[in-house]
This record gives structure tokens, C-alpha cells and sequence, in this order.
């Protein structure tokens, strides 16, 4: 689980993979939250938007689905960065309200049981609706949507 995670919005893997030291800071357009695996979390995100749905698929479908790509691994300090795949960008760009509602349940339901009383205390619904805001910016500009995390 990382303690510190930006999704942030940046022109190029390059300059995005140049934030995995420190994070991306205030030189991005940033959505910031805690205690999450962000690489999970867009898994599901993912996922959802494939095959839109309030239950919870099975854990076995969400370890076999797409990864995202990383831009800069994971040292020894724990910083990572990763690419949100475009076709979750997209989907989350054109995304209405009731769809990120519908999601923001089915994802509290998995950090539930994921996390049980050691869930994030950020609000996932306010999570989704920034990244969402982050994508449509990604979408409208031709850049790519990143997560930071650490």
C-alpha cells in the first residue's frame, strides 16, 4: 500500500518518469490521496468501464487483468511512476456522475474488504471525480494521465 499518491497530468512518459524522485509537486495539475495500491485501484477502475457493473468481480479477474505500464519502476526508496492506460483515460473523461458514484461504491466495497478498518480516509468518490477532471484535461490536451506514487 503507498502512503502518498498523485495522479497527475504530464506531456510525455519522459517528463512524467522525471517525477518519480520527490513526485510531481507543483509543477503538475495534481489529485492527491493515501493509502491506496493506485495500480490496483486503476485495475478496477478499469475494469468497470470495460463491463460496467456494481458488483465486485472476483480478486483472481482483477490479478489477471492489464497492468498498467510504469514509466520509472519502483527502487529501493518505494517511487514509482505509472501511465493510466488511454483507454481508462478516455472512459473516465466521458464518465457521468452516476457512472463515478456507481464506481466509487463498487471500488469502497474492494478497499473494505481489502483493507478492512485500515481503509484510506480519503473519500473515493471525490477521488474518481478528480481524477476523472484530470483525464478529460488529458483527453482535451494530448497529454497523459500519471500516477505517482510512494
Amino acid at each position: 500500500m503507498a502512503a502518498d499518491i498523485a495522479f497527475f497530468l504530464a506531456p510525455d512518459d519522459r517528463t512524467a518518469a522525471a517525477t518519480r524522485v520527490g513526485g510531481p509537486g507543483r509543477a503538475f495539475e495534481t489529485v492527491t490521496c493515501h493509502f491506496i495500491e493506485p495500480d490496483s485501484a486503476v485495475v478496477e477502475w478499469d475494469m468497470y468501464f470495460e463491463a460496467p457493473s456494481a458488483e465486485l468481480p472476483p480478486l483472481e479477474q482483477l490479478h489477471a487483468w492489464e497492468w498498467p505500464g510504469w514509466v520509472a519502476p519502483a527502487l529501493n526508496d518505494g517511487a514509482e511512476v505509472f501511465v493510466v492506460p488511454g483507454r481508462l483515460t478516455r472512459a473516465l473523461a466521458a464518465a457521468g456522475s452516476g457512472e463515478l458514484r456507481e464506481l466509487a461504491a463498487r471500488w469502497t466495497t474492494r478497499l473494505r474488504h481489502a483493507d478492512g478498518d485500515d481503509m484510506t480516509d480519503d473519500d473515493p468518490l471525490a477521488i474518481l471525480q478528480g481524477v476523472a477532471r484530470l483525464a478529460a484535461s488529458a483527453v482535451n490536451s494530448g497529454g497523459g494521465l500519471y500516477c505517482w506514487s510512494c
